[in-house]
């Protein structure tokens, strides 16, 4: 059994993190935790239109809550996947700023070496981002930009999302059947 902590800021770009939770929601394998920042609700709520965010049977945990497991580098947790995240968290997160359950689970990630992939929705960068986003790389995480890629021909909003959240789990360690480039159809 996996465990995986998702992160979802307030950026905007909700329905990466809708397409995230439905894709582990359907794996078998796979314990995930959730921790949202205030915001995050407020625009799923405006972008999708609704609080499904509330329906999903993953473990929830509060913002201020430094209980939560995956606080601390004792826990089994493997990674954690921020998705949408704001540039306002990817700074905290790039200058050790753990004054949440999020900031502080990135930075328990970082320092145990466990994977910590950012998908980072804003454009377009300024230098500040760049160098922000240079500190986390440079300090193991990964940043996954949330970059729709079109070669495997999206006829939906969720499928066009499903190519970044896909990478994502990728890079987080988490296989699910998606497209590769000239390769055979993932099963």
């Amino acid at each position: 059994m996996k465990k995986i902590a998702v992160g979802i800021t307030g950026a905007s770009g909700a329905i990466y993190a809708k397409v995230l939770l439905d894709t582990l929601s359907n794996l078998p394998d796979v314990e995930v935790g959730v921790v949202m920042s205030e915001q995050a609700g407020e625009v799923w709520q405006y972008e999708l239109g609704n609080t499904d965010y509330l329906n999903y049977g993953f473990t929830r945990y509060a913002l201020n809550n430094f209980h939560a497991p995956f606080a601390s580098g004792s826990s089994s947790y493997e990674g954690l996947i921020v998705c949408p995240c704001s540039m306002g968290t990817l700074g905290r997160i790039a200058h050790g700023m753990s004054d949440s359950l999020l900031t502080r689970a990135a930075d328990v990630m970082l320092k145990e070496r466990r994977k910590l992939v950012l998908v980072a929705r804003e454009a377009p960068y300024n230098l500040i981002h760049i160098n922000n986003m240079k500190a986390i790389t440079e300090a193991g995480g990964i940043i996954c930009p949330a970059t729709p890629s079109f070669y495997s021909r999206p006829t939906t909003f969720e499928a066009l999302a499903a190519t970044v959240v896909h990478r994502a789990l990728h890079l987080a360690g988490i296989s699910v059947p998606s497209y590769r480039w000239n390769e055979p159809a993932a099963e």
